[in-house]
């Protein structure tokens, strides 16, 4: 069985439905009573989170890719230390 959460926001923000399943469900609704947050808080923060490193991982891929594929390269440090001047 899923719990239905709807997240109810005000303008200039996106309504959202997300379907949980019961744990999670529960588990959200315990963390907003205990520490007396709503729902909507809490996945907004989980949702700001897992994007800030979805995006990263994307990145990261995407980066890895070009270096195989050549249309990217590595820069050693000593590289870059002589590029910006900041031999010793």
């Amino acid at each position: 069985m899923h719990a239905f959460l709807a997240l109810h926001v005000v303008s200039p923000m996106s309504q959202l439905a997300v379907r949980l399943p019961d744990d999670l469900s529960e588990r959200l609704e315990n963390l907003a009573a205990k520490t007396h947050r709503s729902k909507a808080f809490y996945v907004k923060e989980a949702l700001r989170s897992a994007l800030d490193d979805l995006e990263d991982i994307y990145l990261a891929d995407a980066r890895m890719e070009d270096l195989k594929a050549g249309r990217s390269r590595t820069h050693s440090l000593d590289e870059v230390a002589r590029d910006l001047g900041l031999e010793d």
